[in-house]
This record gives structure tokens, sequence and C-alpha cells, in this order.
């Protein structure tokens, strides 16, 4: 303090704003800083991969390799449903394969 290193602080004199955070900001600071990824649940893991279906199978060259990753990504979807995961309940439901094939057809000839 006597060098004068902690003049001009952001913030100084300024009360800390504590009573607004979540209880666990440092463990989420510290998983950003860390940039540690934590693994989701499988039922939120499946909603993602059904949500981001489209960019998955973008830069695959044929039909059937599209079919194979959405047949793939189905399979794992119904086997959840058969037995128990972990995680909130599984409410994904089977995506519809010609559906994922026509909507990659389209971006391949939009290109």
């Amino acid at each position: 303090m006597e060098r004068g290193e902690f003049d001009d602080l952001p913030g100084q004199g300024k009360p800390l704003k504590l009573g607004d955070r979540d209880p666990n900001w440092w463990v989420k600071g510290l998983l950003e800083r860390e940039q540690i990824k934590m693994p989701l649940p499988t039922s939120l893991q499946l909603r993602r991969e059904a949500r981001e279906i489209d960019e998955t199978v973008a830069d695959l060259r044929t039909e059937a390799a599209v079919r194979d990753v959405v047949d793939a990504l189905n399979d794992r979807i119904l086997d959840s449903h058969r037995r128990r995961v972990d995680g909130p309940p599984v409410i994904t439901a089977a995506l519809d394969v010609d559906a994922v094939v026509a909507r990659w057809r389209e971006r391949r000839s939009a290109r």
C-alpha cells in the first residue's frame, strides 16, 4: 500500500456485491477458469444430441452415413426409455430419420 500499488483499483470504496450471487458461484467460476467440462446426465446428453442432430450430420458425405448416425442415436434414446438412467426422466422422443435426411439434403443442395 505504501508503494501505491492498490491505488485506483476498480470498485475502490464500494461494497462488494455478494448478496445476489449463486451459492455455487465459486464452483462455476473454477469450472470456467480451468475450462473443466462436466459430463451431462444421460437424459440431458440425449436431449442435447437430438437438438443438435442437424449440425452433427452436416458434414457427412452420404445419406447412409446420416441414417447410421440417426439410427444409433435413436437406439440410445429407446434404450434409455427401457431402463433407468442418471439425471431427470428421459422425455426425448426418437427422431424421424427421413426428416433428418430431408433437412440434410436441403442443406447440401444449398451449398
